[in-house]
């Protein structure tokens, strides 16, 4: 289970108190076992510091808590510290991830059957698509909409989501396509071959949430191996 700890504390030194955490991230290179950890201020009181450390469970917070660098920098940092510093743990109940479970819809809607959803929830009006299959990009959900309908006539297919990876307003998603071949592709008659391919695709997000930018890498030169499109020039 996730476990979080909150630490909070008063100084008037938080120049120092973050040359002294850069200190102690540098000592203890290759051994913190933290996730993720955030330092904020607070708006209405520039003295109450906040400190969210997040860890993959608590018996990990444990271990990076007997290193022998933590003991020596928490003593550094009480003296930093206008008082006693407290600490909050917490086992992570809850944990939604909204651009996370966008990137998922987004692929589930691709590969739905029938008619290709509106994606208007998904998919900013002005999205902007980057992709090596295209000499120019594509801007605009009306031009996105055409593209995708493209990939679902010439294909029967679906996603595999194989991991997410979130920071800031990106997302990074690795996939696998499986799917067979059914009408016209890029010049290529239909083969009825069952086909395979891998890649990644990064998204930033706007504002609002929804998808404002996408960057398609796949192996295409391996799907159009798989369909035939070699054959002559390996010959």
């Amino acid at each position: 289970m996730t476990f979080v700890q909150l630490i909070e504390c008063r100084t008037s030194r938080l120049d120092e108190m973050n040359r002294l955490m850069d200190d102690w991230v540098e000592q203890t290179r290759g051994k913190r076992t933290a996730t993720h950890a955030v330092v904020g201020k607070d708006r209405s009181d520039a003295s109450h510091i906040v400190e969210v450390v997040e860890f993959p469970s608590y018996e990990e917070a444990m271990r990076n808590s007997n290193l022998p660098e933590t003991g020596e920098i928490f003593r550094e940092l009480v003296a930093l510290c206008d008082e006693m510093p407290a600490f909050t743990d917490l086992d992570v109940v809850r944990d939604e991830r909204p651009a996370e479970e966008t990137v998922r819809d987004f692929f589930a809607a691709l590969a739905s059957p029938g008619e290709l959803p509106p994606l208007n929830d998904l998919l900013d009006e002005d999205i902007h698509g980057h992709d090596p299959v295209n000499p120019q990009d594509t801007l605009g959900l009306d031009h996105a909409r055409a593209e995708f309908r493209m990939w679902r006539a010439a294909f029967d297919f679906t996603f595999t989501v194989e991991e997410v990876l979130v920071q800031g307003d990106r997302a990074c998603a690795r996939w696998t396509w499986n799917a067979t071949h059914r009408a016209d592709f890029l010049g290529i008659a239909p083969t009825g071959r069952r086909v395979t391919m891998t890649g990644m695709t990064l998204f930033r997000f706007g504002p609002g949430g929804k998808i404002a930018e996408l960057w398609w890498q796949h192996d295409q030169l391996g799907l159009m191996q798989q369909l035939g499109a070699l054959d002559e020039l390996e010959r």
